[in-house]
């Protein structure tokens, strides 16, 4: 199998000393209040393997925190928690795909999700969403549902684009799924990185969802700390326990003293306020300085990511001769769209920028992509 373009591009930033805006994540330690927590349970706390479906105090912190900023009703027996998001998905579609099952997933999409339905024995099934706005056109999914269809993968927010799902999207999902007995995979690791104001909402909250949604969080992303891994599961307690034999043959456990401290962290909204409070201040120096350099900015309300269109930026390359020819001659590294998309149909002038940086390194590396674009 080839390496992920995270990795691709990531490599290529280290080797040639570039600014990696490609790869998702920042470059500050996490909050000071997590490591002194994870230092302390590795001090006082046991080593060993806890539980598989993680230590009571995270899967009891998961379900209040949910209550408390989604108004989910979750109890302990419906989170199990994983090593990473990426872990939750797998164990999530080795539970419920089988071999020849069909799974839609929407493109642009994450580059695990059809590697693993492929494991699984499924057919990944590519639903293409449009841009700017990115929205789940019903018609295009009714299209092509059929009677194989097993299950959707959600990603809401999107990555990579930042786009939201809107209220009647949702809606309509739901209705779909329901209709045509689907469940809902629904990663929504960037639940806690928005800025449009708006509260998250689950699919799983959408009427009659509740049994036939499983919802996917990540530590690594409400704290800015990806290298822990901790994730986890949430879905109805009879699916739950279907859930936690497929992750315990995966990764069985996750460290925890890691667990203690993101179970502490999930209880103080204070740490994820400051670190929101961050990401949109380094969002807007990232944002504004490409518009200021007549970069097209496409729209976003989440995530770490911001989107550049090159030909409405009059750029005349593709998305992946721009960001190969830009780490290696600007010193920049990004992710092609084009990358995250499988089949034809998909736009090719789209390239994601990451800004959970610090505010000088986006400054510089606009100014590198300026003063290169200049030559072009």
């Amino acid at each position: 199998m080839p390496v992920t373009v995270f990795e691709h591009m990531s490599g290529l930033a280290r080797s040639l000393g570039a600014i990696n805006l490609g790869q998702g994540f920042p470059d500050a330690p996490p909050p000071a209040a997590l490591t002194a927590a994870a230092m302390r349970a590795m001090e006082t706390r046991s080593q060993q393997y806890p539980p598989s479906a993680g230590v009571p105090e995270l899967r009891d912190a998961v379900a209040a925190y949910y209550a408390r900023t989604q108004g989910l009703a979750l109890a302990r027996e419906q989170v199990i928690v994983t090593s990473g998001a990426t872990e939750a998905i797998a164990a999530a579609i080795l539970a419920v795909v089988g071999a020849g099952d069909e799974v839609l997933l929407f493109a642009p999409a994450y580059d695990a999700y059809a590697p693993l339905v492929r494991r699984a024995g499924g057919v990944p099934v590519f639903v293409p969403l449009a841009p700017p706005g990115w929205h789940y056109a019903e018609a295009a999914i009714v299209a092509a549902i059929s009677p194989r269809t097993r299950a959707m993968i959600i990603n809401d927010p999107l990555n990579p684009t930042g786009s939201v799902a809107s209220p009647e999207d949702l809606a309509h999902l739901a209705r779909l799924c329901i209709t045509h007995d689907l469940l809902a995979i629904c990663d929504e690791v960037w639940e806690a990185v928005r800025f449009d104001s708006r509260a998250h909402r689950s699919l799983l909250a959408e009427p009659g969802m509740a049994a036939r949604a499983i919802k996917i969080g990540s530590a690594g992303k409400i704290f800015g700390a990806t290298g822990w891994k901790v994730g986890w599961l949430a879905a109805d307690a009879a699916l739950a326990a279907v859930l936690a034999k497929a992750h315990q043959f995966i990764t069985f456990t996750t460290p925890p003293m890691l667990q203690w401290a993101a179970a502490e962290g999930l209880a103080d909204p204070a740490i994820t306020a400051a670190l929101h409070a961050d990401w949109a201040a380094s969002r807007k120096v990232l944002i504004e300085g490409l518009a200021r350099e007549g970069f097209a900015v496409l729209g976003s309300a989440a995530t770490w990511f911001a989107c550049i269109d090159l030909a409405a930026s009059g750029i005349a390359l593709d998305d992946r001769r721009f960001s190969e020819r830009a780490v290696r001659e600007a010193g920049v590294a990004s992710i092609p769209l084009s990358a995250l998309w499988e089949g034809a149909g998909g736009p090719t002038t789209i390239v994601r920028l990451c800004y959970c940086k610090p505010p000088a390194m986006l400054e510089d590396a606009v100014a590198r992509l300026s003063r290169w674009r200049s030559g072009l």
